[in-house]
């Protein structure tokens, strides 16, 4: 009798586990989501990314990628930054290391890289997506063809095409799309033809990483639009809408504001975990 008690007592317990694991697999996981910068173009005017604002001023821009880590063993960049030689001339850039060089702050190996979501297709943002050899790569469907179905690309746009020849880019066919467990896209910022923005669930709700969709904390706050915009009504839209996934203003983060690693202090080195 003892032991069948024993028994049931150990199907009761095997069945609440099953219950719990079922519970656990039909939620969102909880990412991990930083910023990491891995140059600085130094001197920027302002004027350059917030519609308006006085020419004199300048900002040092913080060249930057995202990093979503869920627990389960998924790694996801938001961005992939660049390394090419001929656009470390182009750009001028100071402090630069290279993006796979500068996962290795968070530990991270390149080859461990799940996912790469592309926000848009300028080069500061796409170059580097060939870096992570295991990556399966996202970007809008419409982003894609309207800059990667031409002739005479530069060597980024190829460099992609030549991944998307391999079967790793896939097209996302729209707005507010969960690509990944807990990772949702959106269109409609217009910094470029269908640029995206994401959304992300955390421990500290949903961050929307914006991307160049929004530059500046100054976009936000003042409720301006970016300066490159195809769509200055659509991007202030954007705007508007981040503020209502976000499940905090403050976890709307811009896309080049070096103010990202003063408000996200931790844990430093040219990195801020977003929470």
């Amino acid at each position: 009798m003892r032991h069948h008690s024993a028994f049931s007592l150990l199907i009761t317990a095997g069945i609440s586990m099953l219950a719990s694991a079922l519970v656990r697999a039909g939620e969102s996981p909880a990412y991990e989501a930083y910023a990491v910068r891995f140059a600085t173009l130094p001197g920027c005017p302002l004027a350059n990314l917030v519609q308006g604002a006085d020419p004199k001023r300048t900002i040092d821009l913080a060249m930057t990628f995202w990093v979503l880590k869920d627990p389960g063993g998924r790694t996801v960049l938001v961005d992939a930054g660049f390394y090419r030689q001929e656009l470390l001339k182009d750009f001028g850039v100071a402090d630069f290391t290279r993006p796979d060089k500068a996962l290795e702050r968070l530990g991270i190996k390149p080859d461990e890289v799940t996912d790469v979501i592309l926000t848009h297709m300028h080069s500061d943002h796409v170059d580097g997506a060939d870096l992570f050899p295991r990556a399966q790569i996202w970007i809008q469907k419409e982003e894609y063809a309207h800059y990667a179905e031409k002739p005479g690309q530069p060597e980024y746009i190829s460099a992609l095409v030549r991944l998307n020849t391999l079967g790793r880019v896939h097209l996302v066919d729209g707005d507010a799309r969960e690509i990944i467990p807990g990772v949702t896209v959106y269109t409609g910022g217009k910094h470029t033809f269908a640029s995206q923005y994401v959304g992300v669930n955390t421990k500290a709700g949903t961050v929307v990483i914006a991307s160049d969709n929004v530059y500046t904390y100054e976009n936000l706050e003042k409720h301006v639009p970016i300066t490159m915009t195809l769509d200055a009504k659509s991007n202030l839209a954007a705007q508007d809408r981040m503020k209502k996934i976000a499940s905090n203003p403050r976890l709307i983060i811009p896309g080049h504001d070096p103010a990202v690693f003063v408000r996200f202090p931790k844990p430093g080195n040219g990195v801020a975990r977003l929470e």
